[in-house]
């Protein structure tokens, strides 16, 4: 079975522990970095990520965009929210369904 777990800085991921998810607090990109790979070569299947901390991992959220697990899902934090997690969750439907879900067009 897959385990879930939540990146980003403490005051944003630290409720997600009462969901029973595991919480990874990160400070700065290296310690992003380096916990989105372990968590990603381990057993978790889903991984959530502040939009602040995926922000500065790209390049590596990126390679795992082809592999079917982890899902990566960006979240907003407590600073707010940047629309980056709704912009890809968003492509990945218009390249699942060929339309664009808020537009209606077509692909």
């Amino acid at each position: 079975m897959y385990k879930i777990a939540v990146i980003g800085d403490y005051d944003s991921i630290y409720g997600f522990a009462t969901l029973g998810l595991s919480i990874c607090p990160v400070r700065n990109r290296e310690e992003t970095r380096r916990k989105l790979k372990e968590l990603a070569d381990g057993d978790y299947g889903i991984i959530y990520i502040t939009e602040a901390a995926a922000a500065q991992v790209q390049r590596e959220i990126e390679e795992y965009r082809e592999t079917p697990l982890p899902a990566i899902i960006l979240i907003p934090g407590v600073s707010g929210n940047t629309g980056a997690g709704v912009e890809g969750v968003r492509k990945t439907v218009e390249q699942a369904v060929g339309s664009d879900i808020l537009f209606g067009g077509v692909s």
